[in-house]
């Protein structure tokens, strides 16, 4: 009998089989790609991935109760390899540096933000993500002006984002209180330069959301009120505004007029 689902690692199996396969095929597999997965649970994804016959899938797992499980039972897979240990901790030593690559999983909730943040500031982000996430997490991400959050910014630096089809809670085990979505991230063509720079004038105009642009990127980025106003006029924005008004383009236009 398999292990209990453990609340304090936000255990939730996806079990309709309908859904892992449209999660699956989501993905594009095909025969030259490299996958990763977060936290593969009992492999009901990880066999629906398999299926399409990926050059290698590396499934990473926090959950020590669940890698005989899945060693187990994939064990007979030359494709598959389990990687034990936490997503959060490990993602940047054991994604591929140079090559393509793509990522999947049931995320729990409470790494999603910092998962998905995490993800697109990789020297070399995957191509194509699909996961799970929480039916909120998965509208913000999408979000465009005059809804735009941290979570969405951090991702439309690098990709496009769009939401594949709302999980019922009753397609998992336990049954988490809220729906889930299907949340499917592109890797742009290309990619803006200077990625670093860009986050840090993000993480600033949104530092305090109910705040204007202009006090967010003076405190944020530890500039006088004279400074920060001459900044975003040169970027020709409303020093009034606030950030959630702001696209991705407003904020690489303030990051390249900031002096650093």
């Amino acid at each position: 009998m398999p292990p209990k689902a453990k609340k304090y690692l936000g255990q939730n199996f996806l079990e309709d089989k309908n859904v892992l396969k449209r999660i699956a095929s989501l993905l594009e597999i095909e025969s030259d790609d490299e996958i990763v997965e977060i936290g593969p649970g009992h492999g009901e994804l990880t066999k629906e991935i398999l299926a399409f016959s990926p050059k290698k899938l590396s499934s990473i797992e926090k959950d020590a109760d669940l890698w005989p499980i899945i060693a187990d039972g994939f064990a007979k897979n030359k494709a598959f390899s389990l990687i034990k240990g936490d997503a959060l901790d490990i993602l940047p030593e054991v994604t591929p540096k140079k090559r393509n690559w793509k990522i999947g999983g049931n995320i729990p909730y409470y790494i999603t933000g910092h998962l998905l943040r995490m993800i697109g500031e990789l020297p070399n982000p995957p191509v194509l993500a699909v996961f799970t996430v929480q039916k909120e997490v998965a509208e913000r991400a999408c979000s465009l002006p005059p809804n735009m959050n941290l979570l969405s910014a951090s991702i439309g630096f690098w990709a496009e984002s769009s939401m594949g089809g709302i999980i019922k809670k009753e397609s998992f085990r336990p049954v988490p209180k809220i729906d889930s979505a299907i949340l499917i991230i592109r890797r742009k063509k290309n990619i803006p330069e200077d990625a670093a720079k860009y986050y840090e004038t993000m993480r600033a105009l949104f530092k305090q959301p109910r705040k204007t642009i202009l006090n967010n990127l003076s405190d944020g980025l530890k500039k006088t009120k004279e400074e920060a106003a001459d900044i975003i006029k040169n970027a020709e924005l409303d020093i009034a505004s606030r950030s959630q008004n702001l696209s991705v383009e407003d904020i690489l236009n303030i990051a390249n007029k900031t002096p650093r």
